[in-house]
């Protein structure tokens, strides 16, 4: 008899179950026992002394054995993850519909990119993405398994112990709760005799929503850096357990915390691009509580890689870093939890599911009590030297980088009060209230541009103590240019933005023009107000950039004099080693500069024109043209396609667009409409230029035969982009950069020894 796909994923996830159970087990028994060896060091005479000898020596390699036997086990676990994987993607690529998970979120696509949706399909639904999530997790314990097989550090066999309980808590969520099981058969009534789906099961499949290239690939860049933050949180615990508050368990999970910050920054910008490409409202972010879910992990990354930064270079920020490597991964859930536990609405959100709920809570609970009580039972040991206040000076960049963590830390605790605040019981403040996304920019904005001129300033400061001179010597000549750049923004302001934002204000009474864009640059405060916060995020954005820049030149030109020097081998921060990553956190810092203009003028001076473009059917010619601002819309055509697939039927309008009299390019957008479930998606065309998008959405044709248009003018969005882009690359340098300076630093680390567990 053949084992049936579902049978065999089962199985798989089964072994994977147990072997999680196996590895944890004997990682901890052989720290134990390595802990037990190393506080006997009692003085013992004659012949007791040598049994007591042969019986540690026993222990240690017993100890050994078991932490081995450990490592395996991780590795079994990693392989059998891999197969219950690879079950599910090969029932989607080869449309095999006997497993329901695989028969509900398969691709019926037809376009080039079929194959891309098909594997999406693993991490599209509640089960899948769990599973998916774990098996993350397991592929970042394997790199950790296979690279410490050889010396079993217990630094090193207690984080994974920890990585794998978590593991082991997200099977235990598919095992043990049927919502989540994706391993579950199909009914047979929902199946023919050919294998394709009959009945209710036709309409199933992946939403026409979701297949587009950046919303494919999304997912699992998000998962990457959920995993990837479970693994310093893991090196945190290991490193309260065995009492080491050296810097080795900082180096031994830096890479991971920066891997898992691109990771997390790359699937928020393609978030970000789906929406503004796919959805067809004209924005990239418009504070949904699962948009909120995932910016709530990056957040604190940013705090956490800023605290390794001290703890490596200054032996400071202990604890700081050790409840960041903890609250990073209890946001890393809060999300999830948010997302997956129905407490709120939203069009992302996954059904909710008992099981999974409550252990999503628990750990929440533990992570967070792990590392505060963990602090307090070692608070002698990671005892913090050098944090907030603690030289005669006030700004220095110890408190700078301090006041980056709390920066950090309150954005995250509002934004996450304020997601979950319609699931509040109504005696605690704003409880049972809904926030718009004016609530959100208004706490936003604020704490943002005081984020970016944190970044600006620390820096051109000094450790411990600032040198008045040395400061604005540094800074004067970034500072020069900044003003250059400064005063072109302003004549941008008073050229352009200024009057988008008063015709946009102006539109709220005109009857003839309707602007829903208008009501929120309305209610963001007085006018006064929303224009200081332009000004000072202009300023804060050229401080930043050429500061950064400078900085950036400054650090290639010493590169390059230590090279012809011959000083390769240098250690430290001037090792040639260390210029990419060095190198990455400025590009970094730079794109941030890049970014808030665009943000800036893209989400706070959009102007929105909604309006109708009437229609002779009998001539096929509109009567009337579409302007807003300089732009102005002539109707070119329209036209009608069916899909292969004889399912979506595609509507388009085509418009020739002029700017000051002259033709500067045509819009076609479109509706394409799902004929088995009649969902409707919009696709908007979008015509770019150096100084903003001209964003057009055709929204159907109303009674009158006319077509209806929503269209914006996002101004300086290009940025964004780019900016986003290089963000990117420079979190690339820093996550996958030399690592020469780091281990040896790492390998001086090992040396100190910790105080007895």
């Amino acid at each position: 008899m053949t084992m049936s796909f579902a049978t065999l994923g089962l199985i798989g996830l089964i072994i994977a179950f147990v072997t999680g159970i196996i590895s944890v087990v004997l990682l901890v028994w052989g720290a134990l026992l390595n802990r037990h060896t190393s506080g006997s060091n009692i003085a013992l005479v004659g012949s007791s002394e040598s049994a007591a000898s042969t019986a540690a020596g026993g222990r240690i390699e017993l100890a050994g054995r078991l932490k081995l036997a450990g490592h395996l086990a991780v590795i079994l676990n990693f392989v059998a993850l891999s197969c219950c994987c690879a079950v599910l993607l090969y029932c989607f690529i080869s449309g095999d519909f006997s497993i329901q998970y695989v028969a509900q979120y398969c691709s019926g696509s037809d376009s080039s990119l079929a194959w891309l949706y098909k594997i999406s399909g693993l991490w599209a639904g509640r089960g899948g993405s769990l599973l998916f999530w774990g098996w993350l997790i397991s592929a970042f314990n394997l790199v950790i398994a296979i690279g410490d097989i050889r010396r079993l550090r217990k630094l090193d066999s207690l984080a994974l112990a920890v990585s794998q309980l978590v593991a082991l808590a997200l099977l235990a969520v598919l095992v043990f709760s049927p919502e989540n099981m994706p391993f579950a058969p199909t009914p047979l009534q929902y199946l023919a005799a050919d294998g394709t789906l009959s009945g209710a099961a036709a309409n199933w499949g992946l939403s026409p929503l979701l297949e587009h290239w950046a919303m494919a690939v999304h997912p699992p860049t998000l998962f990457v850096g959920y995993a990837g933050l479970t693994i310093p949180f893991a090196y945190a615990l290991a490193a309260l357990i065995s009492n080491d508050d050296s810097s080795a368990w900082v180096h031994a999970s830096n890479r991971f915390a920066l891997i898992a910050w691109l990771f997390l920054g790359l699937g928020i910008g393609l978030g970000a691009i789906w929406a503004y490409v796919v959805l067809g409202w004209g924005g990239y972010w418009g504070w949904d509580p699962v948009e909120n879910a995932s910016l709530l992990s990056w957040i604190l990354s940013v705090a956490l890689i800023h605290s390794f930064t001290v703890y490596r270079q200054r032996g400071a920020f202990k604890r700081w870093s050790v409840m960041a490597a903890c609250l990073a991964f209890a946001f890393v859930i809060v999300g999830t939890f948010i997302s997956r536990s129905d407490i709120v609405q939203s069009v992302h959100a996954f059904e909710a599911a008992p099981l999974s709920s409550v252990v999503f809570l628990v750990l929440i609970v533990m992570a967070v009590a792990a590392g505060g009580l963990g602090l307090l039972w070692r608070r002698q040991s990671f005892a913090n030297t050098g944090d907030f206040g603690a030289g005669e000076q006030l700004l220095t960049r110890d408190n700078a980088y301090f006041f980056n963590n709390f920066v950090m830390l309150l954005a995250a605790l509002l934004i996450t009060y304020m997601t979950v605040a319609p699931a509040l019981p109504t005696w605690l403040p704003f409880g049972g209230q809904s926030f718009s996304a004016v609530a959100y920019n208004a706490m936003a904005r604020p704490l943002g541009i005081l984020y970016c001129a944190l970044m600006a300033v620390c820096p051109l400061i000094a450790w411990g103590c600032n040198d008045r001179v040395r400061f604005l010597r540094h800074a004067k000549p970034p500072a020069l240019f900044a003003g250059l750049l400064f005063a072109g923004l302003m004549v941008y302001f008073v050229c352009y933005l200024v009057p988008s934002y008063d015709a946009s204000v102006a539109s709220l009474t005109a009857s003839a023009v309707s602007s829903p864009t208008a009501g929120a640059v309305f209610g963001a405060g007085p006018r006064w107000y929303y224009f200081l916060l332009t000004v000072l995020g202009f300023l804060v954005a050229a401080l930043l950039f050429f500061n950064s820049l400078v900085l950036l030149g400054r650090q290639v030109r010493r590169h390059v004099r230590l090279r012809r020097r011959g000083c390769n081998g240098a250690v430290g921060s001037n090792s040639l080693a260390s210029l990419v990553p060095q190198a990455g956190g400025l590009i970094a810092h730079l794109a941030v500069a890049v970014i808030l203009v665009g943000l800036i003028s893209s989400s706070m001076y959009v102007t929105e024109t909604t309006g109708y473009v009437a229609y002779d059917e009998q001539s096929g010619t509109a009567t009337n043209d579409f302007t807003i601002q300089d732009f102005t819309l002539k109707y070119a055509g329209s036209n009608t396609d069916s899909a292969a697939n004889g399912n979506d039927v595609s509507y388009s309008v085509s418009f020739d667009v002029y700017r000051s009299d002259q033709i500067v390019g045509q819009v076609s957008p479109s509706i394409r409409i799902d004929a088995a479930s009649g969902q409707r998606q919009l696709s908007p065309a979008t015509l770019s230029f150096v100084f903003g998008d001209l964003f057009v959405v055709y929204q159907g044709v109303n009674a009158q035969n006319a077509f209806s248009l929503d269209v914006k003018v996002n101004p300086l969005i290009g940025l964004v982009w780019w900016g986003f882009a290089a963000l990117m690359l420079g979190s690339a340098l820093s996550a996958l950069g030399p690592r020469q300076a780091s281990l040896r630093e790492a390998q001086v680390g090992e040396t100190h020894e910790p105080a007895s567990g």
